[in-house]
């Protein structure tokens, strides 16, 4: 995905199981996604933010 804040930069979250680190998501009845656990990048524009139920929440 994109990072949210609009700056362009590619978003790459594993979701493996025997991979690490790595988020777990899922999706609610509406097909809202949620991840978990918070994504914060620490390089470009540093943006720290969590995805509930399809909606940003930064940090």
């Amino acid at each position: 995905m994109n990072c949210p804040c609009g700056c362009g930069q590619r978003v790459e979250l594993p979701l493996l199981l025997e991979v690490r680190p790595r988020w777990n998501l899922t999706v609610d009845s509406r097909g809202r996604p949620t991840l978990h656990p918070s994504v914060a990048l620490r390089e470009g524009c540093r943006s720290h933010y969590y995805v509930r139920a399809g909606k940003v929440l930064w940090v």
